[in-house]
């Protein structure tokens, strides 16, 4: 091999490693407000029902190298925003004894993207703060898809993630004397937009 040939090959390989690089880069995603809405499933008289809420009112990013297996999620819920269809109930669970929104606006989830098979990840391993507390919270992700947005012209990512707490950990444990089951399901359902 001749030297200019050994250069050659050389810059080559410096020129591949430096797209391979470029491509396993992490990316950058805005949590998209209108089709993020954490929701939940909370007992009512140990058993009798189901209340089922939502929050409408999120923001927030994703970062993730899909090549690397790596990522983080950083999402911001304005309590104010609780939304149960009825009004009466919703103006009860801003109030001090539930998510007491005036001293506490907001909750907090923040965590790492784990168990990535195939390029997608399977779970996000993080905190939840609320009320002013946080916990540690695992978050199943049961659905996971990227595609290119047909408007954007940017991948978008979405998912679906599950996860469970007890909600007298934070502080909120209305209706226990009663005998209400303390356990929430949480549920995320979430789309995010790469910024480039």
């Amino acid at each position: 091999m001749t030297p200019s040939s050994f250069l050659l090959r050389g810059l080559a390989g410096l020129a591949l490693a430096a797209v391979g690089a470029a491509q396993a880069a992490p990316v950058t995603y805005e949590l998209d407000p209108t089709h993020t809405y954490p929701s939940f499933e909370a007992d009512h008289l140990g058993g009798l029902s189901v209340w089922r809420g939502k929050f409408n009112k999120t923001a927030g990013q994703v970062v993730m190298d899909r090549e690397a297996g790596t990522g983080a999620v950083d999402l911001v819920v304005e309590i104010d925003s609780i939304d149960f269809g009825l009004e009466q109930m919703n103006a009860a669970a801003r109030g001090q004894s539930l998510f007491d929104a005036e001293r506490f606006p907001q909750a907090r989830y923040r965590g790492q993207l784990a168990g990535f098979t195939d390029g997608r990840p399977t779970r996000v391993d993080g905190e939840l703060t609320l009320k002013g507390i946080t916990r540690p919270l695992t978050l199943e992700i049961r659905r996971f898809k990227c595609m290119p947005h047909p408007l954007f012209k940017r991948e978008l990512c979405g998912a679906d993630a599950h996860g469970e707490f007890q909600r007298d950990a934070f502080g909120i444990d209305a209706g226990k004397a009663y005998g209400f089951d303390m356990a929430v399901q949480l549920r995320i359902q979430v789309e995010a937009l790469a910024t480039r």
